[in-house]
């Protein structure tokens, strides 16, 4: 077994815009006519998952102008769902309700050794940075955290594993039953917000939009910045996996929808304001809640949005989960396949990827 005891069960404007974003989404079905597959036969279905969090603004702006469906064609059926944190979306990818997912290295990692290498692929990355610990005022120092109550989006996700290796290079140990040094609470990221306001814990380590609204809704202060832990201050935050199974058998589809990927990257970093206004809009449309504008330009500032999946970081996250009692060694050999986003990179003109 990789994870865990069988009990932690797998666990997110106008005119002006309008007619931005339906010039490039037409210039992309133009270019997306040059694949094969996806547009002659019987039609495929594509179950695509991502989360409404800034970190995966490239899904959330690939969906909203509507790059990702009219690239993909008519022959193809996207159908999407929103999820909290990483491990829910693997546990449906798992029970073949998803074929590909928007999501955080470590249940990738995790979702690659649960099955023995097969089940999925890593084929993108998509973000990176954007996740931060965020305390009430008081807390000034790590030793401060002694004996406080902290969360994460869910047990073993990206965050969860990052906050408890932290700790733990720190001298404060946890447990996944909240016991420890620090209490860990694993939450739905509206929960941890609305706990936090209430006092009910004393900060989180989460994604944005999520740690600036505990700092500007909750009064919360950053106390680690994950930039600041890696060489510098990249390191995966969010990229695409696919079923192993679905990539054999649909690579035409997977490649326009890499395509559209490309695209959506490429609209974020040369349309950044139009970007926030659809990500503004895809976070309201999955979450029912409005978000204001500001926080999403706020947020923009600390991720960057890169097809790269800044390989050497998956591997060190697999050690930090380790390292946590999260996951047994497990030998990453396989875990990604980037030739059709190589292929993507270089008719687009842009510069290829390593899996190193």
């Amino acid at each position: 077994m990789s994870f865990v005891h069988s009990r932690r069960s797998w666990f997110i404007a106008v005119g002006a815009v309008l007619g931005l974003v339906a010039g490039l989404s037409l210039n992309f079905v133009a270019q997306a006519g040059a694949s094969t597959g996806a547009n002659s036969g019987d039609p495929v279905t594509l179950r695509l998952g991502y989360f409404p969090n800034v970190t995966h603004a490239t899904a959330i702006v690939g969906v909203e102008s509507g790059l990702f469906e009219d690239g993909l064609g008519n022959g193809v059926d996207l159908q999407l769902s929103n999820y909290n944190a990483g491990p829910a979306a693997v546990e449906a990818l798992f029970a073949d309700a998803l074929d590909a997912t928007y999501i955080g290295p470590n249940p990738s990692i995790n979702a690659f050794a649960q099955s023995n290498g097969e089940a999925i692929r890593i084929i993108s990355g998509t973000a990176s940075g954007g996740a931060f610990l965020v305390v009430r005022p008081s807390i000034k120092k790590t030793k401060d955290l002694k004996g406080t109550t902290l969360a994460s989006p869910q047990l073993g996700n990206t965050q969860d594993v990052a906050l408890r290796s932290w700790l733990k290079q720190h001298g404060l140990e946890t447990d996944v039953n909240g016991g420890g040094d620090v209490s860990i609470v694993p939450q739905d990221n509206a929960l941890t917000l609305a706990a936090f306001k209430a006092g009910d814990i004393d900060g989180a380590w989460v994604p944005q939009p999520w740690a600036e609204r505990l700092i500007s809704e909750g009064g919360g202060m950053v106390l680690v910045d994950e930039r600041d832990l890696w060489p510098g201050g990249t390191y995966v935050t969010t990229q695409l996996i696919v079923r192993t199974e679905y990539l054999d058998d649909h690579p035409d589809v997977i490649q326009k929808l890499l395509e559209g990927q490309v695209a959506a990257n490429d609209f974020i970093t040369t349309n950044r304001s139009v970007a926030e206004n659809l990500v503004v809009k895809g976070i309201e449309q999955a979450t029912g809640k409005p978000i204001a504008p500001e926080l999403v330009t706020a947020t923009f500032d600390t991720v960057t949005f890169t097809n790269d999946p800044i390989a050497s970081s998956l591997k060190k996250s697999a050690k930090d989960a380790e390292s946590v009692g999260l996951l047994d060694p497990v030998d990453l050999k396989g875990i990604y396949d980037l030739k059709l986003l190589n292929k993507v990179l270089k008719q687009a003109g842009e510069p290829t990827v390593s899996a190193k």
